[in-house]
């Protein structure tokens, strides 16, 4: 049985805006319902050039079930250069994380929602890096090399879990063990992985995630609490609530205890400022 957190359980029991728009601007279909994983996913531009609403349909499992329902969600809103800065990293923090062996699903939404632009904007994808290994689902030797020594997987099945690559036909399992001998025979073979710099909306993900995970219980513990109002770039605006509004220690709470968490625990650049 998988940990997954109460998000992805909501968004798999409770899935949102499932369903096809017919007369959808985008289409993004990816995956292979023969192979038993498979997303289509539609959107639609309101007057203003931003999603106005976002669906998907889909055959896989609750993660990818949670996955497109999470994104169809923080489409909406956007503009198509901003939905396409989303990463498979952006969907996990939105449901709280993914366990690794279904990372796949979150990239798979990625995916769905990368070809839905590109079909709006009547261009093809760029082909991937690298030799197809696994057809069923598209997976290269560029990308299972990657994730080779990125999670430090050691078999075919740790491989198959966390890239999807060779759960299909099952005809690239002979091929897919050469790449993980070869991989892990010689570092010559491995890639250098680029460290994400944290996106805006992880970002915020994590302070929201800090506030009620550990600073409201805290300060509503002495009849206090503040409340999230805006993040722009480092600055985070907060409004204080309760008896933080008349403590005479109030500012020293902000610095020393609020600004000092975000800090230690989200990013070190951080200031907190009273909205």
């Amino acid at each position: 049985m998988w940990d997954y957190t109460e998000i992805v359980q909501d968004h798999f029991l409770n899935p949102r805006n499932v369903g096809v728009i017919e007369d959808a601007d985008g289409i993004g279909d990816v995956g292979s319902l023969s192979c038993g994983d498979a997303l289509k996913f539609y959107f639609k531009l309101g007057d203003d050039g931003r999603i106005a609403k976002a669906t998907f349909m889909t055959f896989g499992c609750a993660s990818a079930i949670a996955s497109s329902s999470a994104l169809t969600l923080m489409v909406i809103g956007l503009t198509l250069e901003e939905a396409e800065k989303i990463t498979n990293e952006d969907i996990a923090d939105y449901l709280g994380g993914l366990p690794k062996e279904k990372k796949h699903s979150s990239v798979m939404g990625r995916e769905a929602l990368e070809a839905s632009i590109a079909n709006y904007r009547g261009v093809e994808l760029p082909q991937k890096e690298g030799e197809v290994v696994c057809e069923c689902f598209g997976v290269t030797d560029v990308e299972i090399i990657r994730a080779i020594n990125e999670s430090n997987l050691k078999t075919l099945e740790e491989v198959m879990n966390f890239t999807k690559a060779g759960g299909g036909c099952g005809k690239c399992e002979d091929r897919i063990q050469e790449i993980i001998d070869e991989t892990r025979a010689s570092t010559s073979n491995i890639i250098p992985l680029k460290v994400p710099r944290m996106t805006n909306m992880q970002k915020i993900k994590k302070i929201e995630d800090l506030f009620e995970r550990e600073i409201r219980p805290n300060l509503k513990r002495d009849g206090g609490d503040i409340e999230l109002v805006d993040v722009d770039g480092d600055d985070v605006y907060v409004a204080l609530r309760g008896a933080c509004v008349s403590c005479a220690k109030s500012q020293i709470t902000l610095k020393e205890y609020v600004e000092k968490k975000l800090r230690e625990e989200v990013l070190e650049t951080l200031t907190v400022k009273e909205a």
